[in-house]
């Protein structure tokens, strides 16, 4: 199968709302991202979701942030199954007119959750996977994660969900990467989501930076796993993370509306600064406030020769430079994303 591949280009127009409705979860994964001390460890009730959702949806939204066209919503956690509100947060959401609707789950499905919604309420139901079989997975996730992981996406393919599968990939599985795209197209995934390990939450607690891949490695192997998927049908993302000379730098933060919401009420614009109380939004007593300086949206404007100026401040090992001290490769946003998928795909 013929496969094309681009730059999903930020949409200016467009918003995604990442909601984490809570912080617990039921595994231990080596690289969650989550950072209690900074997003709090509340479970949020349905009526406080209702009230946040309302913020940042086409239908009501609020003074602090601009209108848009269109809202796309994903409820995150930790585990977002372990809240039993879900579903209801799902059918609100779908009520205030969200474009598209997606769960980013480990696939233990709490809560009866697939009784409770249909596949009318969801766009996609995204299963985290970090391997091809219990022994890669699990060492990263936890013992009988795979396994259940497998059972899940089964069970919501054959009550007709679309699924799609996340790979967080390091040095502990990114030779097990080749082997997913056969697995996830027996299992009837239709989108594939290659993400690269960050210096945040546990990795950056407990020393776990090592587990980051060297650029080589990842370009060698990354990229042509993504298109080997493509081969078998599936739409599949993976981080830009360098720029080529010609391409123009651009901040999500200026150009596009990602909002990164936590329990504490911290709304965050870009994902790297989440383990620092630099926030650029913060929900006080159902009100969206935006904070004054300096935060997050102070720092995004500096145009410096590495590209991304959080990851110059936060990630510096990240950029390579020559001998003159010269940048070699421009850190991309880190919300800017490769696409390859199968041209019969395309409208």
């Amino acid at each position: 199968m013929k496969t094309i591949k681009r730059t999903v280009e930020f949409r200016p127009n467009s918003r995604n709302l990442f909601f984490h409705i809570l912080t617990s979860c039921n595994l231990s994964c080596r690289h969650c991202y989550i950072n209690r001390d900074q997003h709090g460890t509340k479970t949020l009730g349905i009526e406080t979701i209702k009230r946040w959702l309302r913020l940042f949806s086409i239908s009501e939204g609020s003074k602090a942030i601009k209108g848009v066209e269109d809202t796309n919503v994903v409820f995150l956690g930790g585990e977002p199954t372990l809240n039993p509100a879900l579903p209801e947060a799902i059918k609100e959401a779908k009520s205030l007119g969200y474009g598209s609707i997606t769960i980013d789950t480990n696939g233990y499905l709490f809560n009866d959750f697939l009784k409770k919604v249909s596949p009318d309420d969801l766009d996609y139901i995204s299963f985290s996977l970090d391997g091809s079989r219990p022994e890669i997975n699990n060492s990263i996730r936890g013992k009988g994660s795979f396994e259940t992981c497998v059972k899940g996406i089964k069970r919501a393919k054959e009550l007709g969900f679309t699924i799609s599968s996340i790979f967080t990939t390091s040095r502990i599985n990114i030779e097990d990467l080749t082997n997913m795209p056969p697995l996830l197209k027996d299992l009837g995934v239709t989108r594939f989501f290659i993400q690269v390990i960050g210096i945040r939450g546990k990795p950056a607690k407990e020393g776990e930076a090592s587990l980051q891949i060297p650029w080589e490695l990842w370009n060698n192997v990354v990229p042509q796993v993504a298109k080997e998927a493509a081969a078998l049908g599936l739409i599949c993302h993976y981080p830009k993370v360098y720029l080529e000379p010609e391409e123009v730098f651009e901040c999500a933060g200026v150009v596009a509306e990602n909002f990164f919401v936590f329990p504490n009420g911290r709304v965050y614009t870009c994902p790297l600064c989440e383990d620092y109380p630099v926030h650029s939004y913060e929900i006080r007593d159902g009100v969206l406030i935006k904070r004054p300086p300096i935060t997050e949206a102070d720092l995004y404007p500096l145009r410096i020769p590495e590209g991304c100026v959080m990851n110059k401040i936060l990630h510096p090992g990240n950029i390579p430079y020559d001998h003159n001290g010269n940048v070699i490769k421009r850190v991309a946003c880190c919300m800017l994303k490769e696409e390859i998928s199968p041209i019969s795909s395309k409208k």
